[in-house]
């Protein structure tokens, strides 16, 4: 990309942040594998999921994020995850208006 940070919008440089955060957790394959999921979601999400603590809910996730069924998280199911929690995030962050 040609573009400098300065001259990218707040919305281009998350999704910058999103991009590079998810190779950071899938590296050179990108792809992410369960425990990398895991990994991923304990330390860049904390704040919207709660740790993973059960097996059970890992997997149940994975399965859902994993379209395709190749047992890894590719980019495109990556996003799919971040546009839930974003949507399901959403209305707390909202402003909030008084009408009187």
């Amino acid at each position: 990309m040609k573009a400098s940070k300065e001259t990218l919008s707040d919305l281009e440089n998350g999704m910058l942040t999103i991009i590079r955060v998810f190779h950071k957790y899938s590296g050179h394959k990108c792809k992410l594998k369960k425990a990398e999921l895991k990994e991923f979601i304990d330390n860049e999400m904390s704040h919207f999921i709660m740790k993973i603590q059960e097996n059970e809910t890992l997997d149940e996730l994975f399965a859902d994020l994993d379209q395709n069924g190749d047992l890894e998280i590719d980019f495109k199911e990556f996003i799919t995850l971040i546009a839930m929690v974003t949507s399901a995030c959403h209305e707390l962050f909202l402003p909030s208006y008084h009408y009187d």
